[in-house]
């Protein structure tokens, strides 16, 4: 059943619970939601099957969760707030984490900031190109997403997010918004003390996040496991993908 928790700043983050077991809480990629990510993909039978609570919430801007336009309200700092507002709302002091893409993103920030919260960390579809950040990708895109003519956009990854972003239901406006919300990364160093156990897993073929290797061996103890012949899109429903993480959070 679809719950809402309160932002520090006052916004709606929805979020359900599924099952029952040891929880685990997903946070998925930009310009997805709980509903596309995981629970289409299967994630939701896959993680129940095998024993555990899920626990699946929109990040703000996207699914059921209040959608501002302003930029200044998608820091990763508010932004991982949001998580610890859902696990607060939900009663647990603890889970396990599988962030994708953006949620995995949010998930380091957690590892780094809050490791008290996290009992395991599954990385996915973040990778090399964690260490390789540049504004002005993440400015293309947001200008991509608001192009009065999408026809006019020539680079790639700007043309599969705005195709990403103007499937039905979503506000592309917010997505924009999101976009360009101020971040936080972690240099090699800081991550190497890193406490909790992490899974990096990234398709193949995903140009996106880059192999996942260079950042599992930036953090202490992670394993890095690569999908075969999946891109960014396509390796988070992979059954491969399931059973590396299911076996990770089992280890």
């Amino acid at each position: 059943m679809k719950s809402f928790a309160e932002s520090r700043d006052g916004l709606r983050i929805a979020y359900e619970i599924v099952g029952q077991g040891e929880p685990v809480l997903l946070v998925h990629g930009f310009a997805s939601s709980r509903v596309q990510n995981w629970r289409a993909t299967n994630w939701y039978k896959t993680l129940t099957d095998a024993g555990f609570q899920v626990m699946a919430m929109d990040c703000r801007g996207h699914g059921e969760s209040d959608k501002p336009h302003d930029p200044a309200y998608y820091s990763y700092d508010l932004m991982s707030a949001d998580i610890l507002a859902v696990l607060n709302a939900a009663g647990i002091a603890d889970s396990h984490l599988i962030g994708y893409s953006m949620g995995a993103y949010l998930g380091i920030q957690l590892l780094m900031e809050r490791p008290e919260v996290i009992r395991k960390l599954v990385i996915a579809g973040v990778g090399e190109n964690y260490f390789h950040q540049r504004e002005a990708i993440r400015f293309g895109i947001s200008n991509a997403l608001l192009a009065p003519d999408p026809a006019h956009i020539t680079d790639p990854t700007q043309k599969m997010f705005r195709a990403f972003a103007s499937q039905p239901g979503k506000d592309i406006a917010a997505l924009a918004a999101c976009m360009r919300g101020g971040r936080r990364y972690f240099s090699r160093d800081e991550l190497s003390g890193a406490t909790r156990p992490a899974l990096v897993i990234c398709g193949e073929n995903d140009d996106v996040s880059g192999p996942p290797e260079p950042l599992a061996d930036a953090i202490t103890g992670a394993i890095a496991v690569t999908v075969a012949g999946r891109d960014h899109m396509s390796a988070v429903g992979d059954k491969a993908t399931k059973w590396a993480v299911v076996g990770f959070l089992n280890s």
